[in-house]
């Protein structure tokens, strides 16, 4: 046993409060966007720096690739 262990008595542990569920459900913690699918043609090497990005952040280059493009409609709403 190392000295960090944590030892419990025997009995009683004394006066317990109930406290409210206070946490939002799981769908209000995921912002959801409308999305719509397009088809888009990229060039060879761009689609290859963002399967190595994305491969390197693990996340999906797709993702990525929509979170630039919104990033840059959303500078240019200005």
């Amino acid at each position: 046993m190392s000295s960090k262990t944590v030892k419990y008595a025997e009995g009683e542990i004394g006066k317990v409060r109930v406290v409210s569920d206070f946490l939002p459900l799981p769908d209000a913690l995921v912002a959801r966007e409308e999305n719509v699918k397009v088809t888009i043609e990229l060039s060879r090497r761009s689609v290859d720096y963002f399967k190595r990005a994305a491969k390197a952040h693990r996340v999906p280059y797709q993702r990525m690739i929509r979170a630039l493009v919104d990033a840059y409609a959303e500078k240019q709403k200005g």
